[in-house]
């Protein structure tokens, strides 16, 4: 027999050994590994509330807000507020250059005492006017009775009825020349008033009680009828318009407690409530508008800012929880794992309503149960294993 086959022949039964002893290592490792102790949070199961939300984002918006922007062309004089500023109703924001229509509004007062003058001398006119036809009209009616008598000549009374004629004409020309001149009297007095609104619109003033959250123009600038000047919102209502899936519509109603999340302080909840509900849903996304009025701010806070609510929906005050962070999903089942004499055991549990960080327990737990979960993020509890509590 040859080297080569009795080498052959005597490795083939030490290559059947390794399959064995391999595995006799690793299960030995896995057993070693399984058998040391897993450190583990823990937590101690009480009764408390528990409150299901509907989640909303969005952004702080004013109910009131507006632009304040001229009604007429002009050139800004002086801007008196500025963002931040705290402004009353009629307080004056803005002042336009003035002196083109101050002129405006001497001039049309000049006209009118002018149109006023030539009333008063075609009042004058017309009394004088309306003596001279009294004194024709009587003169007329006199030589009547002595054209009939044959007292006088024709020619006598037919210069009479002339001068009747001639002073008749003359009145109703005065009365006309009165009536023209009332007119314009009447014309020339709106056209003060709708120069001294001009006037007066180079004052601008705050519409509401509000706060300037924006300045655009400074003085010198042009400006036309509806150009941004400033930006004012009334402090009675502020709120966060959120965009809510529509699914969850049939569950909010108004005046709905909620909860609101800026991004600026994530660790404080700011209590709210429902304002208003949205009628129109977006095409595109399937969400729809609530309107989550701020009952209280932070300190600094800004229209605009992003937030997160969370409206209340279904509460439940005195029950058993769990923290949603220890709930372990096994199969159809989901519970926790608790600790019984050092060791994880697996608790199927049911459920009822889930809040943002906390879940209802109807049965499968007690009050006082230590509840577990791994201390190591990925780390995974098995039912028996050792643990380790803090």
């Amino acid at each position: 027999m040859s080297q080569a086959s009795l080498f052959n022949k005597l490795s083939r039964p030490l290559r059947a050994l390794k399959v064995p002893i391999v595995f006799a290592i690793v299960a030995g490792i896995v057993w070693y590994v399984r058998s040391q102790p897993i450190a583990v949070s823990s937590h101690v199961v009480t009764q408390g509330p528990v409150v299901h939300s509907v989640l909303g984002t969005g952004t702080l918006e004013a109910r009131v807000r507006t632009t304040i922007s001229p009604k007429i062309s002009g050139r800004i004089a002086e801007v008196l507020v500025d963002q931040g500023s705290l402004v009353t109703a009629d307080q004056l924001l803005v002042r336009l250059d003035d002196q083109d229509f101050d002129q405006q509004v001497r001039m049309a007062n000049a006209v009118i005492h002018t149109s006023e003058a030539t009333l008063g001398r075609f009042r004058a006119e017309i009394a004088q006017s309306k003596s001279t036809f009294a004194k024709t009209e009587a003169d007329l009616g006199r030589t009547q009775k002595l054209l009939n008598a044959n007292s006088i000549s024709q020619s006598e009374f037919d210069q009479s009825r002339e001068a009747f004629e001639l002073a008749k004409s003359g009145l109703l020309k005065a009365e006309a020349n009165l009536l023209e001149a009332e007119q314009q009297v009447a014309l020339n007095r709106e056209t003060l008033k709708f120069q001294e609104a001009r006037l007066g619109d180079t004052k601008i003033l705050a519409p509401f009680d509000g706060l300037v959250i924006q300045r655009q123009r400074d003085a010198g600038a042009i400006v036309v009828p509806g150009s941004p000047i400033l930006q004012l919102i009334s402090l009675d209502e502020l709120w966060v318009s959120a965009w809510v899936d529509e699914t969850e519509m049939d569950l909010l109603k108004d005046d709905q407690p909620a909860k609101i999340v800026f991004r600026s302080q994530p660790s404080v909840a700011f209590e709210g409530s429902v304002a208003r509900l949205g009628k129109q849903s977006d095409r595109e996304t399937r969400e729809f508008t609530v309107d989550v009025r701020a009952l209280k701010l932070p300190d600094t806070w800004a229209i605009g800012q992003r937030a997160e609510v969370f409206i209340e929906t279904a509460r439940v005050d005195d029950c058993l929880w769990v923290p949603s962070s220890f709930l372990i999903k096994q199969g159809n089942d989901q519970g926790v794992f608790i600790q019984d004499g050092g060791l994880a055991k697996w608790q199927p549990l049911k459920l009822g309503i889930q809040g943002r960080e906390t879940v209802e327990v109807v049965e499968g737990l007690s009050i006082g149960a230590i509840i577990i979960k791994p201390a190591r993020p990925g780390a995974q509890l098995a039912d028996g294993r050792k643990v380790l509590a803090p």
